[in-house]
């Protein structure tokens, strides 16, 4: 009997679910970007900003961006490094993964992009100053394979930050619930013809591992050092995790 995982509330065979996902990103990637910003209120980019400045990079250094979609991050992990610096972007999904390379472009920065599972990176150990996951550890069908994945690719005294959706603060949790469940699917329709794609983003939220699970998580695979920072109200955390 094959093994299941959540796909959403849903429970799913865990060879389906990256096929699923994908069929998600593939719906939303044109309009990814506009969606971030109206649903966020533009708050996102803040927390990128905020993440940036927690990598601790320095000019010359390496980071891999995993899941990075349309570069946002990326590009932030650029400027840290510099013309003598190197950033990598990675995600599982091409239609995200073309979108963010030439967003990139747009920019200035050639950045390498490549298509990988972040349960499988191509990439050789000890290599990566920083390893960055904003957004897309929720999506990732074995969390603590992809986990184990990042700290094998980092070099000693490289350091993990990983940037997503977590548990809010309780006494905003009747609102945020009817924003995520009613006002988010809507969003969805209007802006993307897509509503189911903005549900599965709702319950992805709260099937993924809260504030403390997620330390717990990162602690077992072996990073060190494990902390994180909760902003607005735990609606977002940035758990940060060190290799020694």
């Amino acid at each position: 009997m094959s093994k299941t995982t959540d796909f959403g509330f849903q429970s799913v065979p865990e060879d389906e679910k990256a096929r699923r996902v994908a069929g998600v990103f593939d719906s939303v990637a044109a309009r990814y970007d506009l969606m971030n910003d109206v649903m966020s209120a533009g708050l996102h980019r803040l927390w990128k900003r905020f993440a940036v400045e927690h990598s601790g990079l320095r000019p010359g250094q390496r980071a891999l961006d995993i899941a990075g979609g349309t570069g946002d991050l990326t590009k932030l992990l650029a400027h840290r490094v510099g013309a003598s610096g190197e950033v990598v972007l990675t995600d599982i999904n091409a239609a995200m993964l073309e979108r963010g390379r030439d967003r990139l472009l747009d920019a200035g920065i050639a950045a390498p992009a490549v298509q990988c599972d972040a349960e499988k990176l191509p990439f050789r150990s000890d290599y990566f100053d920083c390893v960055s996951v904003a957004f897309g550890l929720r999506n990732m069908t074995h969390k603590d394979r992809a986990l184990a994945e990042m700290l094998r690719v980092l070099r000693p005294g490289g350091r993990l930050l990983v940037l997503e959706f977590s548990s809010v603060w309780k006494p905003l949790q009747p609102l945020y619930d009817a924003y995520s469940f009613k006002i988010l699917p809507l969003l969805g329709k209007l802006l993307v013809q897509d509503d189911q794609s903005y549900r599965y983003l709702a319950e992805s939220i709260r099937m993924h591992p809260g504030q403390q699970e997620l330390k717990k998580l990162m602690e077992s695979v072996g990073f060190e050092r494990v902390d994180f920072h909760n902003l607005s109200a735990g609606v977002v955390a940035l758990h940060k995790g060190f290799k020694f």
